[in-house]
């Protein structure tokens, strides 16, 4: 049953690094060396490099430079922007926070632990399609709302939040909002001229750039304290030496990402209705989250009768890589927290898959997935 051909169907885990991106970096990475905090030329150089990159970001995001924060990835801006926001709250007396059952473990384990640390927890609910309210996030904000985080598309289910709408709220009440963006930035159209958003979180490995790079828009006027201390890089916001060529290759990336995206993702919407409507057909399936608020690449899938778990076992044999769920939480017995949020039994949500696709992704390969995805539901129904 092994085979030579491999289809890699988990974009939204990770996705390979770009030629622009590639391009970018390589001189950072060989002889390009200097320390960018270093005031000789090697440094200068570097410093430039950086500078550049901050520039072009914030172009591409709709923000100015100063607003661009760059760090490890979009872990550690989610848990800077979550930590940071609800401490400068407390010393305002301001002591709830607001989030959804869905969001993503960065977002989520800060949450719990500042609860632990004193601070009320409001957990909205997320519909059957997987979207958050506004109506329901006005009637949770109290006078003591700190911080409201509302990631901007899940990363299970592909859905778009109301980002506008829930930002406005926010807006109007004199809180601070929060999205993680990891899975939007380079995927969808972000402007932060007219976002009503504070805080937003995003990584280069979800758009064909270089892993261990992300970034954290801090909108101009919101004081944040330092969530890394030591140096003074970073304006002084984030200790460390500054990864230059994976700023390099974050900038580049994120361009390159953007470049014809209303293209690609007509393309890519073709390739997810061939697997989808050939995987729909196959009994007692279901299509997990909106219909259509959500990301072109992106299909959730439930199997009932199938653990998620077997299917993907023989699947890789078949050479498919799809995922169960979030890649960041594999290994984990328990159910999807996203699926359950949206109303799924635990065993649905043990059925089900996540296959995401972009623009790399061939016809043939969408049409290889969806016959070996539905020859492999029957085979393993056949099993039990």
């Amino acid at each position: 049953m092994l085979t030579d051909m491999r289809v890699y169907a988990d974009q939204a885990a990770t996705t390979a690094l770009g030629e622009a991106a590639w391009k970018a970096m390589e001189p950072w990475l060989r002889t390009e060396f200097g320390n960018p905090s270093a005031l000789y030329e090697e440094g200068r150089r570097a410093r430039d490099c950086v500078e550049a990159a901050r520039e072009k970001t914030a172009y591409l995001l709709g923000a100015e430079p100063r607003e661009i924060y760059f760090t490890s990835g979009g872990t550690e801006a989610d848990n800077w922007a979550v930590y940071a926001a609800a401490r400068r709250g407390a010393q305002a007396g301001k002591r709830h926070l607001i989030t959804s059952a869905f969001e993503h473990h960065a977002v989520l384990n800060p949450m719990k632990a500042l609860e632990k640390e004193g601070f009320e927890l409001t957990v909205l609910p997320v519909h059957e399609n997987g979207v958050v309210r506004a109506d329901e996030l006005a009637q949770a904000i109290r006078p003591d709302t700190a911080l409201v985080s509302i990631m901007f598309v899940n990363n299970e289910v592909g859905t778009v939040q109301p980002v506008a709408e829930l930002g406005k709220v926010c807006r109007e009440r004199g809180v601070l909002f929060h999205t993680d963006a990891v899975q939007a930035a380079g995927h969808l159209p972000i402007d932060l001229r007219s976002l009503p958003v504070d805080l937003l979180s995003l990584s280069a490995h979800k758009f064909h750039g270089p892993k261990g790079i992300g970034a954290l828009y801090i909108r101009n006027g919101v004081s944040l304290e330092n969530f890394i201390k030591g140096g003074g890089q970073e304006r002084g916001k984030r200790a460390g030496t500054e990864n230059t060529a994976a700023i390099a290759g974050l900038a580049a990336a994120l361009e390159d990402s953007l470049v014809g995206r209303t293209e690609k993702d007509a393309y890519v919407a073709t390739l997810r209705k061939t697997v989808q409507e050939a995987l729909l057909l196959v009994e007692a399936s279901r299509l997990n989250g909106d219909s259509c608020k959500r990301l072109p690449g992106n299909l959730n899938i439930s199997f009932q009768g199938v653990e998620a778990e077997a299917l993907l076992i023989y699947l890789d044999m078949k050479g498919i890589a799809v995922s169960a769920g979030a890649a960041c939480a594999a290994g984990a017995l328990e159910p999807s927290h996203v699926l359950t949020a949206m109303g799924l039994s635990d065993e649905a949500a043990g059925s089900a898959v996540r296959i995401t696709l972009d623009e790399t992704n061939t016809r043939e390969e969408a049409e290889y997935l969806a016959r070996s995805i539905a020859e492999a539901v029957r085979r393993l129904r056949g099993m039990a």
